[in-house]
């Protein structure tokens, strides 16, 4: 028996970290942590998968009841975690992984919770220049043209923060980064103090 790893990744739009832990989830790798925002949906999501939907007054009713484990404002939307989509798995030995903005891994790191603290593992993705990133974001074919231009300005002040992380991912194509996403995952369940002495 071993202690579940919380493997929290942080990156800009278009880094490809959501792809990387939905690769883990859908591999049986880990368990996904779907957050809350009070965002509409996009074409295609369904609640509980992608995220949980929540309007403004019911994420604000879950704050005040300190529900969330972490949470803070995006794009001009409200994301959050739900510690009862992490607690309870790491506390049972499973792994989760978290897709999560770097406000929200400062709040992670403060968490005093010891569950918390012995399981988090902290990774930053980032594509290899900006105007690779401006490729990815622009390919989505998703956003409008200021959305992009919002996203990679964010992006840009959001990868100022990777050296606050443990490890770092300088992307480069969809399967070389998701084996090294992977060996960090292996290397951390080998860690000595993780395993259960019974």
């Amino acid at each position: 028996m071993r202690s579940g790893i919380l493997l929290l990744v942080s990156g800009p739009s278009g880094s490809g970290k959501s792809t990387l832990c939905r690769r883990l989830e859908s591999e049986g790798a880990a368990d996904f942590s779907v957050s809350c925002t009070t965002r509409p949906p996009r074409e295609g999501e369904v609640d509980g998968r992608e995220y949980h939907f929540l309007d403004r007054d019911e994420f604000a009713r879950r704050v005040d009841a300190g529900e969330f484990l972490e949470h803070a404002e995006v794009h001009s939307n409200f994301y959050g975690t739900l510690r009862s989509e992490v607690v309870g798995r790491l506390a049972a030995g499973r792994d989760v992984v978290m897709d999560i903005d770097v406000q929200g891994a400062s709040q992670v790191r403060a968490c005093q919770d010891p569950v918390i603290r012995t399981a988090l593992v902290d990774l930053f993705v980032m594509p290899p220049d900006e105007r690779e990133l401006e490729a990815r974001l622009t390919g989505r074919g998703t956003d409008s043209a200021e959305v992009i231009a919002l996203r990679l300005r964010n992006a840009i002040e959001e990868t100022s923060h990777w050296p606050e992380y443990s490890y770092r991912l300088l992307s480069t194509t969809r399967e070389e980064d998701y084996t090294r996403f992977k060996a960090l995952l292996v290397a951390e369940r080998l860690r000595v103090s993780r395993i259960q002495k019974s």
